[in-house]
């Protein structure tokens, strides 16, 4: 873990404690990778969690930067997860945030500065971005394309915006003798069993054993997750990791096993989760990540699915209704041209969550 830092102003040099940081982050609907949390939770796994803040002159809170700093086979990436945060309409705000943003990149000899802000469709600062020296890029480290599905009204209304045939296989599952139970942290290893199953099957990317641990921990402790499993009378058929911050819920993690998949049980795991985030006060439940190329209309589904990959994925996730959100590029302020050239065609993509 890091050091914290604020921009100090005449009479306040008050660093945000945690409990400061997260009521402002949560009053300006700021993203769980912005919490006080996640940071802690990555700075376990190779991240150094630094916490940057903007107060006016009477001490209070303006805006905020949580940056997460890594080593990259050519020199150092500094990312700011779904933020900043601060009103959108506030620019001198930004403007601070901004300067103090780079200067601290520059301190700590980044190669470049990542910045991917929690907004859904043209960012209206974007302007402001670039001429303060930012680039948009054409890489995201966290998924720029989604879908959310909405919370409200009653479990019914919930189920009437999914397809029918999703709506029919979480009841499919139930009738079929599919139950959901809540994991303790025993059941992680068991839940990362699956997980590595899923891997082997769908070639899919996935942490180490002791990072859905951590998030375990992390998160469950504090009511903001929840480790789901889907059984089959005493057999492990599916798991997922949903997670809650303000008025949003999140499905960051899932695995599956190959049996019994005709029973449907992540079908049934989703409705859970979202079951789960209702009664918590959420009012949408971001399915998180679908491919960019994926729009609105209305698609063949049966052909997408027959382009692999995360098309495969889209489908199943298409079929809870909702809507497609994208979210603003990712914008980079470079330090080493050469070496953000270089890095950026070594090490590709970064993975996110």
């Amino acid at each position: 873990m890091g050091r914290d830092h604020a921009q100090i102003t005449p009479g306040e040099m008050k660093v945000p404690a945690r409990e400061e940081w997260g009521d402002f982050v949560l009053s300006r609907g700021g993203h769980l990778l912005q919490s006080w949390s996640w940071g802690e939770f990555k700075g376990r796994f190779g991240w150094d969690t630094e916490r940057l803040a903007v107060r006016d002159a009477g001490g209070e809170l303006e805006g905020v930067a949580q940056v997460l700093i890594r080593p990259l086979p050519l020199g150092s990436l500094a990312y700011v997860p779904k933020g900043p945060v601060a009103l959108p309409d506030d620019r001198e705000t930004w403007v601070r945030l901004l300067h103090m943003l780079r200067e601290f990149g520059r301190e700590r000899g980044a190669t470049f500065l990542r910045v991917e802000p929690d907004w859904e469709g043209e960012f209206p600062l974007s302007e402001l971005l670039v001429g303060e020296g930012f680039r948009v890029s054409d890489e995201a480290i966290q998924p720029r394309t989604t879908i959310v599905v909405s919370l409200e009204g009653e479990e019914e209304e919930i189920l009437s915006q999914m397809k029918s045939k999703t709506r029919y296989n979480v009841r499919l599952a139930k009738r079929k003798g599919v139950t959901v139970r809540e994991g303790g942290e025993e059941d992680v290893s068991l839940f990362y069993g699956l997980m590595e199953e899923t891997r082997e099957r769908d070639a899919f990317g996935i942490h180490d054993g002791q990072y859905y641990l951590e998030a375990w921990r992390t998160f469950v402790a504090q009511d903001q997750a929840r480790l789901l499993l889907a059984y089959y009378g005493d057999e492990p058929l599916g798991g997922l990791m949903a997670f809650a911050f303000g008025s949003s819920a999140y499905y960051l993690y899932g695995a599956s096993s190959d049996r019994h998949r005709n029973l449907m049980p992540n079908h049934l795991l989703q409705w859970r989760a979202m079951l789960w985030a209702r009664e918590r006060g959420c009012t949408g439940y971001d399915l998180w990540g679908i491919p960019d190329e994926a729009g609105e209309d209305e698609e063949d589904m049966e052909e997408v699915s027959k382009r692999g990959g995360l098309w495969g994925v889209y489908r199943f996730k298409r079929g809870f209704g909702g809507r497609v959100v994208r979210y603003a590029p990712s914008y980079d302020y470079v330090y080493s041209r050469v070496l953000y050239w270089l890095g950026t065609r070594m090490y590709g993509r970064m993975r996110g969550t």
